[in-house]
Protein backbone atom coordinates (compact mmCIF):
# COMPACT_ATOMS: atom_id res chain seq x y z
CA UNK A 1 0.00 0.00 0.00
CA UNK A 2 1.15 3.60 -0.86
CA UNK A 3 1.17 6.09 2.71
CA UNK A 4 1.63 9.56 2.36
CA UNK A 5 1.79 11.72 4.77
CA UNK A 6 1.78 14.99 4.45
CA UNK A 7 1.91 18.17 6.59
CA UNK A 8 -0.34 21.36 5.64
CA UNK A 9 -1.12 24.95 7.94
CA UNK A 10 -5.42 25.74 7.83
CA UNK A 11 -4.98 29.36 7.15
CA UNK A 12 -3.36 28.19 3.93
CA UNK A 13 -6.51 25.89 2.64
CA UNK A 14 -8.15 22.88 3.78
CA UNK A 15 -6.20 19.53 1.86
CA UNK A 16 -7.96 16.64 0.22
CA UNK A 17 -6.79 13.96 2.30
CA UNK A 18 -8.61 10.63 3.31
CA UNK A 19 -7.75 11.51 7.34
CA UNK A 20 -7.46 14.90 8.45
CA UNK A 21 -5.63 15.03 12.06
CA UNK A 22 -5.63 18.92 13.82
CA UNK A 23 -2.48 19.20 16.18
CA UNK A 24 -3.60 22.75 16.92
CA UNK A 25 -4.03 21.76 20.38
CA UNK A 26 -0.11 21.08 20.96
CA UNK A 27 2.06 23.45 22.03
CA UNK A 28 2.95 26.54 19.57
CA UNK A 29 7.15 27.31 18.61
CA UNK A 30 6.34 30.02 16.87
CA UNK A 31 5.41 31.89 19.82
CA UNK A 32 8.84 30.97 21.38
CA UNK A 33 11.54 33.75 19.80
CA UNK A 34 14.48 31.59 19.23
CA UNK A 35 12.18 28.44 17.08
CA UNK A 36 9.80 30.72 15.21
CA UNK A 37 11.36 30.89 12.36
CA UNK A 38 12.56 27.10 12.66
CA UNK A 39 10.81 24.73 11.38
CA UNK A 40 9.72 21.13 12.69
CA UNK A 41 12.34 19.81 10.68
CA UNK A 42 15.00 21.26 13.31
CA UNK A 43 15.42 19.12 16.36
CA UNK A 44 14.87 22.09 18.67
CA UNK A 45 11.52 22.21 17.55
CA UNK A 46 10.28 18.66 16.97
CA UNK A 47 11.52 18.61 20.57
CA UNK A 48 9.85 21.73 21.61
CA UNK A 49 6.32 19.97 19.85
CA UNK A 50 6.37 16.40 21.40
CA UNK A 51 8.62 16.55 24.32
CA UNK A 52 5.64 17.96 26.73
CA UNK A 53 3.16 16.26 29.02
CA UNK A 54 0.22 17.08 26.29
CA UNK A 55 2.44 15.88 23.16
CA UNK A 56 3.09 12.48 24.94
CA UNK A 57 -0.47 11.64 26.21
CA UNK A 58 -1.41 12.44 22.89
CA UNK A 59 1.15 10.30 21.09
CA UNK A 60 0.66 7.65 23.66
CA UNK A 61 -3.22 7.36 22.55
CA UNK A 62 -2.92 7.85 19.02
CA UNK A 63 -0.02 5.72 18.10
CA UNK A 64 -2.22 2.54 18.29
CA UNK A 65 -5.23 3.89 16.59
CA UNK A 66 -2.80 5.37 13.62
CA UNK A 67 -1.13 1.96 13.38
CA UNK A 68 -4.69 0.39 13.60
CA UNK A 69 -5.85 2.11 10.70
CA UNK A 70 -2.78 1.58 8.44
CA UNK A 71 -2.84 -2.40 8.70
CA UNK A 72 -6.69 -2.43 8.72
CA UNK A 73 -6.60 -0.14 5.33
CA UNK A 74 -3.87 -2.30 4.25
CA UNK A 75 -5.28 -5.82 5.05
CA UNK A 76 -8.75 -4.61 2.92
CA UNK A 77 -6.46 -4.15 0.17
CA UNK A 78 -6.52 -0.55 0.30
CA UNK A 79 -4.15 0.58 -2.89
CA UNK A 80 -3.16 4.13 -1.12
CA UNK A 81 -3.97 6.20 1.63
CA UNK A 82 -3.33 9.87 2.04
CA UNK A 83 -3.41 10.95 5.71
CA UNK A 84 -2.55 15.06 6.39
CA UNK A 85 -1.26 16.62 9.49
CA UNK A 86 -2.50 20.16 10.24
CA UNK A 87 -1.95 23.09 12.36
CA UNK A 88 -1.77 26.87 12.03
CA UNK A 89 0.70 27.46 9.48
CA UNK A 90 1.87 24.50 8.54
CA UNK A 91 5.29 24.99 9.72
CA UNK A 92 6.16 23.43 13.04
CA UNK A 93 3.54 21.43 14.48
CA UNK A 94 2.31 19.78 11.45
CA UNK A 95 5.95 19.47 10.44
CA UNK A 96 7.06 17.40 13.78
CA UNK A 97 4.36 14.92 13.52
CA UNK A 98 4.22 14.14 10.13
CA UNK A 99 8.42 13.31 10.34
CA UNK A 100 7.73 11.66 13.49
CA UNK A 101 4.81 9.70 11.96
CA UNK A 102 6.69 8.62 9.10
CA UNK A 103 9.57 7.16 11.27
CA UNK A 104 6.86 5.10 12.89
CA UNK A 105 6.07 3.74 9.32
CA UNK A 106 9.52 3.05 8.19
CA UNK A 107 10.37 -0.05 9.11
CA UNK A 108 6.68 -1.28 7.05
CA UNK A 109 5.79 -3.19 4.43
CA UNK A 110 4.54 0.06 2.45
CA UNK A 111 5.90 2.67 -0.06
CA UNK A 112 6.21 5.62 2.33
CA UNK A 113 6.08 9.41 0.44
CA UNK A 114 6.45 12.12 3.16
CA UNK A 115 5.84 16.03 2.25
CA UNK A 116 5.18 19.52 3.70
CA UNK A 117 2.78 21.40 1.61
CA UNK A 118 3.09 24.81 3.93
CA UNK A 119 6.22 24.55 5.12
CA UNK A 120 7.87 27.34 3.51
CA UNK A 121 4.92 29.82 3.35
CA UNK A 122 4.08 32.70 5.98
Amino acid sequence: MQITIFSFGYKHSFPEADIIWDMRFLPNPYYVPELKERTGLDRYVADYVLENNVAQEFLKLFIPAFLFTVDKHSAAGREALLFAVGCTGGKHRSVAVTEYLGRLLQSRQHELSIYHRDIEKE
